[in-house]
């Protein structure tokens, strides 16, 4: 009787559980049976675990043989387990030293040939085994520099089994042919799933909006909604713009991602984990260090939004734009059960999802930008009658937005129609991406010395409460604030809300606390009543 045993990873959302994979032969018919509540995909490995052992030149065991996946009452799926199935069946044929196999987590996928291709979430999945207390991982030769990212752990890159079994049995280690030179690697093909990527508008922006030639300072005009960008990016705040069409409501919000700090570490391993478990894990890019940047189209369902899918859910929108920038052009066109399913990441910072296979949380702070049309048409606006919508109608479209959701957003801005003036270059231009990146930097290094010892990072973040006990804005500074409070004008969280936002005026500008005009600014980006304050922030230091 041959018994040997290895590790792998079960993924349940971005959180992984290790698993060890159990491989014993006894005396019998031959056979190979799997056990410990694998799906479909997991237990195809059996003929893809047999194929790829025998064109590794290894001898096949003609024993009963019984791999058992532990803990079992654990859901697995996918196919990541192979490499472990595989290196557990031939320790128990001592064809590996047992051993050896103890102490070794492995991830990865066989081919029929033997190769070794990737799966999906392998950062999440060492994180896991480092969590764990292991500290080798084996993992596909083209995902070894994904792995490389959690320190402390040793990682093998392998791009076959015969090279694994070389390795392990202390032998020469075979060289593999590479592919033909300009051809794209078909191992590559496991990182991603089918139908998503940059059409989808739910990617990475992987470089900034400046490298791709797209600058703040192509915005014609339009100081009020550029002030508004500038003061969601320093402080995390939601944003709405509307407008009518071709005034810059979507240029601003392609351009917003520029603007904000690169991630830390700990940011970057996040929105690494998260987009490594989608498939959307650039090839060539392991780390993802600046804010991604998501723009669902506005037929996309609940399920896209917030995560979902048949068996295990997927990461969906909010949890791809986490630490970034969720956009939804053309909000009202969406589906108001797909609108109101936001409204709970959008105060805890995560969403769960439960499912009959089981319950999934994934992360999802991000930075909402809605744009919209004033109306169907698009040419509403109290300055002018060229919109020729009925009245009822103007309120049916207005009203696909609910006050609960709005009552989230921070600042609502209207994007005014452009002149001719402005179009035709007249007058001076905004500040570059560059300026505007460098003022929004220095406010949020501002704000983490004033949040220092605390679990915040940003002015959003920061609880009401604390806000209120903790941190005192100039007195006087609430005055009209309260007083709108008491008419109805405001809600209490929307007293928050504004007390949020100036801060992060404040921050912006360089006061120390909110004093009276930042509060009126804070007051004016929210509600879009005139305060009698300027709408750009150099008036106000």
């Amino acid at each position: 009787m041959g018994f040997a045993r290895t590790c792998s990873v079960a993924l349940v959302g971005v959180e992984g559980v290790v698993v060890e994979v159990q491989a014993d032969l006894e005396p019998g018919v031959a056979a190979f049976t799997l056990v410990g509540l694998p799906d479909k995909s997991l237990t195809e490995s059996r003929d893809r675990v047999r194929a790829a052992v025998v064109n590794s030149g290894a001898e096949w065991p003609q024993k009963k043989l019984t791999v058992g996946l532990s803990p079992a009452s654990v859901p697995k799926s996918g196919s990541g387990f192979d490499l472990a199935v595989a290196a557990a069946v031939l320790g128990a044929a001592e064809r590996i030293d047992p051993r050896v196999l103890a102490d070794i987590v492995m991830i990865g996928e066989l081919g029929l040939d033997g190769r070794v291709r990737p799966v999906r979430g392998i950062l999440p999945a060492v994180l896991a085994a480092a969590e764990a207390g292991y500290e080798q991982v084996v993992v596909p030769e083209c995902a070894a520099a994904e792995a490389s990212l959690v320190p402390g752990v040793s990682v093998l890159g392998v791009r076959s089994l015969r090279q694994l079994i070389a390795v392990l049995a202390d032998e020469p280690v075979p060289e593999e042919a590479q592919d033909q030179q300009g051809r794209p690697d078909p191992l590559l093909a496991g990182l991603r799933m089918p139908g998503t990527g940059a059409a989808t508008g739910m990617h990475s922006m992987g470089t900034t909006q400046c490298e791709n030639g797209r600058d703040l300072a192509d915005v014609v005009g339009q100081d009020s909604a550029r002030t508004a960008v500038e003061v969601a990016a320093a402080g995390g705040h939601n944003l709405f713009l509307e407008g009518p069409p071709g005034a810059g409501k979507t240029m601003l919000a392609e351009r917003l991602p520029a603007i904000l700090p690169r991630l830390h570490r700990t940011e970057s391993l996040e929105v690494t984990a998260v987009h490594s478990v989608a498939g959307l894990l650039p090839p060539g890019k392991p780390l993802i260090d600046v804010a991604p940047y998501c723009a669902p189209h506005h037929s996309a369902t609940m399920q896209a939004l917030v995560g979902g899918g048949p068996g295990m859910a997927r990461p969906g929108a909010v949890s791809l734009a986490h630490r970034g920038v969720l956009f939804l052009d053309e909000t009202p066109e969406f589906s108001g059960q797909a609108l109101d399913a936001l409204r709970q990441p959008l105060e805890s910072g995560h969403v769960v999802i439960a499912r009959s296979a089981g319950v999934v949380r994934f992360p999802a702070r991000f930075l909402m930008v809605l744009a919209a049309n004033p109306c169907p048409c698009g040419r509403f606006s109290r300055n002018d009658e060229l919109c020729e919508c009925p009245s009822a109608a103007i309120r049916r479209y207005q009203a696909r937005l609910s006050g609960p959701l709005l009552d989230r957003v921070d600042l609502r801005v209207e994007v005014e129609r452009l002149t001719r003036g402005q179009l035709a270059g007249e007058g001076s231009r905004g500040d570059t991406t560059a300026t505007v990146a460098d003022r929004v930097r220095a406010a949020r290094e501002r704000a983490a010395v004033r949040l220092h010892g605390t679990p915040w990072r940003s002015n959003s973040e920061v609880p009401g409460r604390e806000l209120r006990s903790r941190w005192h804005p100039a007195p006087g500074a609430l005055e009209e604030a309260e007083r709108s409070l008491e008419r109805g004008a405001l809600t209490a969280r929307g007293l928050d809300r504004v007390l949020r936002v100036a801060w992060t005026v404040a921050d912006l500008v360089g006061h120390d606390r909110p004093d009276a005009r930042d509060v009126a600014l804070a007051l004016q980006l929210r509600t879009g009543v005139p305060r009698g304050v300027p709408m750009t922030l150099g008036a106000l230091t």
